[in-house]
């Protein structure tokens, strides 16, 4: 027997705001592959709003555990999305920001893990919407003001700080117990 369980208001809103962030997070890596960096910086920075808002209303009482798993797989998304083409793009002329782009990537995708795994461990280990949102604001900028040397490196000293931030704050609730 299929049961099916009521969603909590305002759930269609929520996914919708995600599922446009995501789409616009495809829209900015697109743009930048084919050289319109300031339309690709506009779309990221439209999406990045779209998925702070879905992911605030996830957490926040207007979406359920689905919506939460969407708002972080997106936030993924979304750097694959808009890093990797500035990677790829800046590889050949500008190696510098190629290499920031790498870093803040994997710097994100490490952060991500080590706070996925301090939760799958019952630890509490926190994403603040103010990293992700300085995340998305520095390279939709730099993207928009054509010059994304400076937020991309930013960009990536922020992602590995947040990195070494959670990994402390795993180990702090490790001692703990």
């Amino acid at each position: 027997m299929v049961r099916f369980q009521r969603q909590p208001p305002g759930t269609a809103l929520t996914r919708s705001l995600l599922l446009i962030g995501g789409a616009a997070a495809v829209v900015a890596g697109a743009a930048v592959i084919a050289g319109r960096g300031r339309a690709g910086g506009a779309a990221a920075l439209a999406s990045g709003a779209m998925l702070l808002l879905g992911t605030h209303r996830a957490n926040h009482g207007a979406g359920g555990p689905v919506d939460r798993m969407l708002g972080e797989l997106l936030d993924r998304a979304w750097d694959a999305a808009v890093l990797g083409p500035i990677a790829w793009v800046t590889r050949s002329a500008a190696p510098s920001i190629a290499a920031a782009a790498l870093v803040a990537l994997s710097g994100s995708f490490l952060s991500s893990y080590i706070r996925a795994r301090g939760a799958a461990l019952q630890y509490s280990v926190e994403e603040s919407h103010v990293t992700r949102g300085l995340r998305y604001g520095l390279v939709g900028a730099g993207l928009v003001a054509d010059r994304p040397a400076a937020t991309v490196w930013a960009t990536a000293i922020l992602v590995v700080l947040a990195a070494v931030v959670r990994t402390a704050q795993v180990a702090r609730e490790e001692r703990a117990t």
